[in-house]
Parts: C-alpha cells; sequence; structure tokens
C-alpha cells in the first residue's frame, strides 16, 4: 500500500486561492445580485473538515454565508486571537481584463483574478497553514478564532457586524485581530523593505446627496433644475481638497520612512515627501486628510422631461476623530438646499504599534526577509475590523505578502487584472505559520 506525499502549504496554497478565485463572489451591494458566498464558504468548510477541524456556517440572509472555527491552543489560559477573511468581491467586467476574473489563471508568475490580493490570497494563506497544522499535530500556543465572512466589500452588515451582534459568543476570548491590508512589503532598494503593518484606518461615510427642483418640459427656460443643482454640488465636493490633518500613526510612519529613506519631511508639506514613495504614494497620500470622492449619479425617466428629484452617492472616509469635522464641511460645500442622507457611518479605528503581538508580527517577517523593516501605517480604506473591534478587539492589518519592487500594488485594489505574485503568497504562508505558531 503506498500513500501520497504530505502536500507542502507553500505548494497547496496557490491551489486554494485559484479554487476560490473560481468561485463568483460577486457582491453587488443587493441580495438579489450578489452571488456565490455559501458556495465560498462550504468550499472553505470543506477543506477544513478534510484536516478535522469543525466549522459553522451562519446565514444572515439566503445565501449571506458566514464562516467561523476555533483551533484550540497548548495555553487555554491565554487570550484568543481572531485570523479574519472575507470572502466577497467587487464586480469585475470581464471586457476590461487581460484573463477571465474568475479564471484563476497563472501568467508570467502570477495568479490573477478579482479577489487575488482583496482577499482570497489571505483567505488560501489561512487555510494551507491550518491544513498543514492539522496533518502534523502543530498546535497554537492561544486558541485561534477563524472567520470567513460576507458583505465585507458592501459595510459588513450582513457579514460582520451581522456576526458581532447575534453571535458575538463565538468569539468570546479574542482580544486581538489580524485581517487584510497588512504586511505587505515596499522595496527601498535591493537590500531593504518596509512592511506597512495596518494600525489605523479611515472610517466610512458613504452618503447620498438629494437635490430637489421643480419638474417640467425640457425645452423650456428653467431656473429650478434639480440636475444642475446637484451637479455643481457633486463638482464642489469632488474638487475640493480637505486640510492636511496628521494623526498619530501617520506621524509615526513618516518618521520612519524619513530615518529608512534618508529624506526631510516638512510636517507642514507631508505630500512632497510622500510623492517619493512609487506605487504606495496613493494609499498614504489619503491618509493626511478627509476625502470625499462622487461614484454614482441618477436622476430623471425621460430624455426631454426635467425631473424633481436626483440624486448622488459620495465614498467619504474620515481621519480618526474627524467624522464630524467631515460632515461640517461636506454641509458648507454643498449648501443649503442639498439634503444629507447617511447610507453608511462607521468609525475609524487607531492602535499603537507596540505589544508582543507586533513583536511577534515583526520577528516573523524578519525572519523570512533580513531586509524586512515594520513600519505601522494607514489603511485609506476599511475592513471588517470596524465590526470586530465593537467587542474590544485590538485589530491590525496582517496578511503578509512580498511584493516586487515595481508592482503597483494599490492599484490592484478593485481595479482591473487584480492578481498576486506565486511567489509573494508562499512567502506569506511561511510568515503567517512563524506567527501563529508564536503569537
Amino acid at each position: 500500500m503506498t500513500t501520497s506525499a504530505r502536500p507542502e502549504p507553500t505548494d497547496e496554497v496557490v491551489d486554494l486561492c485559484r479554487d476560490l478565485l473560481r468561485i463568483d463572489t460577486t457582491n453587488t451591494g443587493d441580495n438579489d445580485t450578489s452571488a456565490g458566498e455559501r458556495r465560498a464558504a462550504e468550499y472553505v468548510a470543506e477543506k477544513l473538515a478534510e484536516v478535522g477541524v469543525d466549522a459553522e456556517i451562519h446565514e444572515s440572509a439566503p445565501g449571506r454565508a458566514n464562516l467561523v472555527a476555533r483551533i484550540a491552543g497548548t495555553e487555554p489560559g491565554r487570550d484568543a486571537l481572531l485570523v479574519h477573511g472575507h470572502l466577497d468581491v467587487v464586480p469585475a467586467d470581464p471586457d476590461e481584463w487581460s484573463v477571465h476574473p474568475f479564471s484563476g489563471e497563472v501568467r508570467d508568475g502570477y495568479l490573477w483574478g478579482r479577489g487575488a490580493i482583496d482577499m482570497k490570497d489571505f483567505d488560501a494563506m489561512v487555510l494551507a497553514v491550518v491544513r498543514d497544522w492539522q496533518r502534523t499535530g502543530v498546535r497554537p500556543r492561544r486558541d485561534v478564532v477563524l472567520a470567513f465572512t460576507a458583505d465585507e466589500e458592501a459595510g459588513s452588515d450582513y457579514g460582520a457586524h451581522f456576526l458581532t451582534q447575534r453571535h458575538r459568543d463565538l468569539f468570546d476570548g479574542c482580544t486581538e485581530a489580524i485581517g487584510e491590508v497588512g504586511g505587505f512589503s515596499y522595496s527601498v532598494d535591493e537590500q531593504r523593505r518596509l512592511y506597512l503593518i495596518e494600525t489605523a484606518e479611515k472610517g466610512i461615510d458613504w452618503l447620498r446627496l438629494h437635490a430637489r427642483g421643480r419638474p417640467g418640459h425640457g425645452s423650456m427656460v428653467h431656473d429650478d433644475n434639480a440636475v444642475t443643482a446637484l451637479a455643481e454640488a457633486v463638482a464642489r465636493i469632488g474638487r475640493h481638497r480637505f486640510p492636511v490633518v496628521m494623526t498619530d500613526t501617520v506621524r509615526a510612519f513618516l518618521a520612519e520612512v524619513s530615518d529608512v529613506l534618508g529624506i526631510e519631511i516638512d510636517p507642514d508639506d507631508p505630500e512632497t515627501a510622500i510623492a517619493k514613495l512609487g506605487p504606495i504614494a496613493n494609499i498614504i497620500g489619503a491618509t493626511i486628510r478627509n476625502t470625499a470622492n462622487p461614484t454614482r449619479l441618477a436622476a430623471g425617466y425621460k430624455d426631454n422631461v426635467i425631473p424633481g428629484r436626483a440624486t448622488a452617492t459620495i465614498d467619504c472616509r474620515s481621519l480618526p476623530g474627524q467624522s464630524e469635522e467631515l460632515e461640517r464641511q461636506l454641509r458648507e460645500l454643498v449648501g443649503p438646499d442639498i439634503a444629507i442622507e447617511y447610507v453608511q457611518r462607521q468609525p475609524a479605528l487607531e492602535t499603537t504599534f507596540d505589544g508582543d503581538l507586533v513583536a511577534q508580527m515583526s520577528a516573523a517577517l524578519r525572519a523570512e526577509d533580513p531586509g524586512a523593516h515594520p513600519v505601522p501605517y494607514m489603511l485609506s480604506g476599511g475592513t471588517d475590523a470596524k465590526a470586530f473591534s465593537q467587542l474590544g478587539i485590538r485589530c491590525f492589518g496582517f496578511a503578509p505578502l512580498r511584493l516586487p519592487a515595481d508592482l503597483n500594488f494599490s492599484g490592484l485594489f478593485h481595479g482591473i487584472d487584480e492578481r498576486v505574485p506565486l511567489d509573494g503568497l508562499q512567502f506569506g504562508v511561511r510568515v503567517l505559520d512563524r506567527f501563529l505558531r508564536n503569537c
């Protein structure tokens, strides 16, 4: 009788990620048109069950599935660690891509597909590590709670918020968490790389603007046009640059960058230094001020009818402690005749870059990359950490990836031709394995 060789987690992670990418989990923000989350959760449950890990699937609505499992540690008196990743992805238009966005194609040393870096890569890393542990008898020191969630891309109401509000007992004992968009590299030179660990993220302030006017015939002179009023308000917001506000996290990041790169950073003009950061400048540049970007417009029902109402959606992101100030600034910009309605309003988060967990992240990165220099940073977007922090959990972004120096990593998030380097995936598995064993 022969037995097959145990698969290496660094090989298996590619297969796991490819399988997940081939499951279309598009989240449109509408339950009727979103797809695949149940199928993806069942896939994860199957892969865990194969190695003896029991998992629970909890649906918040038909098809909106979340999976939670707990790996028992060897030191039951210690606080538990939450490891969370979402299974949904934003929509993708195949006509815009070089490969089909749900093909999971391997090409040029990359694995391509919607979700490759946001964030099925991390989901696959976690699965690869846990499956290897179960095969080899490894147990972490502390309990590790795994959460694979739905709906992160539309505010997490059917995902992480549902779990924390309806099933908070699943997270008993969890005091710290790791999730997406942290632990990725930025190359200083051939020998040195910064690894950005997320210790803060901006708040979500999604809103709709509503303009009202007098409906009428499109051929008439019309001074009370809702579309005109809305368009003017949207243009003012879209062109506005909010003032610079330096948070503790951004100050700490820029101090590290100043030291490593050997450049002067003027606190009154941080943008000059940030512009030198190449591929990560977009992320960092968005964390020195509040932002507001128009994303959708809606008005009218016929070409020759002036509508009485017009609406616009604005994606606003506020710095820690700045949500109320952002609302004041927006009301000043749109004027008294435009109504503001909040669609999502979730607070910014910020923690410190210290403690044993941070030390273990740093040690794991340096063990796999001697040129690693871990630094704290603020994410310009938001994650499921907003929900889990409501349970008093201290949240970090730590989904380790070593990236090619010339890769525009930030441009891949929600972008065309999203892809993850194969060796980056394998690096992430090795780092995550070291970290989770020792933290």
